[in-house]
């Protein structure tokens, strides 16, 4: 009985000791030398991340927006590290492929994956 308590004593002892030297731990990127300097001054790195491809996304928007001709109100725009997908659906199928290289145009795309298609009319025909 004395031993189980002992055992059981000795295993919460090892389970403490283990998670605070977890805790306690820093990352590589942050102990190098200069890297806080880096990351003081913020506009020395390109935006990453979620944030540039917002920006991203936006721009690409904006550019289809720019062309009146196009309905862009049911496409919408995924971006990734450059990597840009366009779905939805737009009213003519010769704008399938107008969207694609309005897409491609803005600075920052790298491709265009294309997954237009064109809207029926409301009869189906």
């Amino acid at each position: 009985m004395k031993s189980i308590k002992t055992f059981r004593l000795a295993v919460g002892a090892v389970i403490v000791a283990t998670s605070m030297t977890a805790w306690s731990q820093t990352s590589d990127t942050a102990s190098a030398p200069g890297a806080s300097a880096m990351a003081a001054s913020g506009s020395a790195a390109p935006a990453t991340g979620r944030k540039a491809n917002r920006t991203l996304r936006r721009q690409v928007y904006s550019a289809i927006a720019q062309h009146k001709e196009i309905s862009a109100g049911n496409i919408s725009v995924i971006a990734k590290d450059g990597a840009v997908t366009l779905n939805g659906s737009v009213t003519d199928a010769s704008q399938v492929g107008t969207v694609a290289e309005i897409a491609k145009g803005v600075p920052g795309v790298t491709s265009v994956t294309n997954k237009l298609t064109v809207q029926k009319p409301f009869g189906g025909m």
